[in-house]
């Protein structure tokens, strides 16, 4: 692993502009033009609204699959000792799910909780933090110095999310993690269903090993 030192974040967009009628242009950026303009309209209104500080947006919907390898579910499980960022209950099928967007001014990023059922015992509660900065202008943050640099790409009907590595971050140190290190490729989707609902896909799947984790949850639009 080699150590690097972190530079302060350059944000494009103050953070005075949160809560106007500006629209949300960081995610366009990622893409670009071209590849913004090939998702459905849906999506792209969605991936604009830009919040104002303090306020969130829910989205409610249900867990329709989970599947996962043995090995998957060793891995599901020993993530929870940094905070379970992975699904780790079969039987959350059929459960409710809930996202809370909520916008980060401090670090113009935006900060995001996913909540899943679980029959019999206390939701799974996953948190973490979009940052708009690193090598590839995407990170998603899940504490304990671990994080995670994303690729986004678009296709007719989907938003995709790709990991391009993961990465340690400590005492304004930062360490990328070797690929034999890393828990695999992890995909995570955003697609449009339409009649205001969309469905949201995690994939984790190792080079070595095959798929680890699928989960997939429909959701439907936020009311304002």
């Amino acid at each position: 692993m080699r150590l690097t030192q972190l530079a302060r974040p350059r944000y494009r967009t103050p953070a005075a502009l949160a809560g106007t009628d500006v629209p949300d242009e960081r995610f366009r950026e990622l893409l670009g033009a071209d590849a913004w303009h090939m998702l459905p309209v849906p999506i792209r209104n969605r991936f604009s609204k830009r919040l104002q500080q303090g306020k969130s947006i829910a989205y409610q919907g249900v867990v329709t699959r989970m599947r996962m390898s043995a090995l998957g579910y060793c891995l599901a499980h020993a993530a929870r000792l940094v905070g379970a960022p992975l699904p780790y209950d079969i039987r959350s099928v059929d459960q409710p799910a809930v996202v809370v967007v909520t916008e980060d001014v401090a670090t113009n990023g935006q900060f995001w909780i996913r909540q899943y059922g679980r029959k019999g015992a206390f939701p799974q509660t996953v948190h973490s933090s979009k940052r708009f900065q690193g090598p590839t202008g995407l990170e998603e943050y899940i504490g304990f110095g671990i994080g995670m640099a994303l690729n986004v790409d678009a296709t007719p009907s989907a938003l995709l999310f790709k990991s391009d590595h993961y990465f340690l971050q400590l005492f304004g140190m930062r360490a990328r993690l070797p690929h034999w290190l890393s828990p695999g490729a992890l995909v995570i989707g955003h697609h449009e269903m339409g009649n205001d609902r969309f469905t949201f896909t995690l994939s984790l799947r190792s080079r070595w090993f095959g798929d680890l984790i699928a989960q997939e949850a429909v959701f439907k639009d936020a009311k304002e």
